[in-house]
């Protein structure tokens, strides 16, 4: 039942594609130092930042079971390193351009009476 939904979308021509950025821990950390010592990325840190990486171990194990929870053939989740942000951004176009192509999508086809309109338009258009 919990991914009716999503196999309802899949069966509908809908694709799912879930993707998890992970980051290290010590990307984590030395993104939490950038945004304390740069002004300008203050804003971006909370105190409690700290007090939840404590919890690295747990987070970890939740979001293992959460993924191979929720993670189907019709709806897989793809887990990406995102330490350095180029590589993540160039895995995930990769996983949605593969998924697009297998689609296997096409033009609709256009029937002889949509191209006789087709062909009215296009000279009522130019006589104006």
């Amino acid at each position: 039942m919990r991914t009716a939904f999503e196999r309802h979308l899949y069966r509908n021509g809908t694709r799912i594609v879930k993707i998890f950025p992970h980051l290290s821990w010590e990307e984590q950390r030395k993104r939490f130092l950038e945004r304390l010592d740069n002004p300008a990325k203050n804003w971006k840190f909370s105190p409690g930042d700290l007090a939840e990486r404590g919890h690295w171990a747990e987070y970890q194990a939740a979001y293992e079971d959460a993924l191979t929870a929720t993670s189907t053939p019709w709806a897989p989740w793809y887990v990406v390193p995102a330490d350095h942000k180029y590589h993540l951004r160039a895995v995930v176009g990769g996983i949605v351009v593969h998924t697009i192509d297998d689609m296997d999508l096409r033009l609709p086809q256009i029937t002889a009476d949509e191209l006789t309109a087709l062909a009215r338009a296009r000279a009522e258009l130019a006589a104006e």
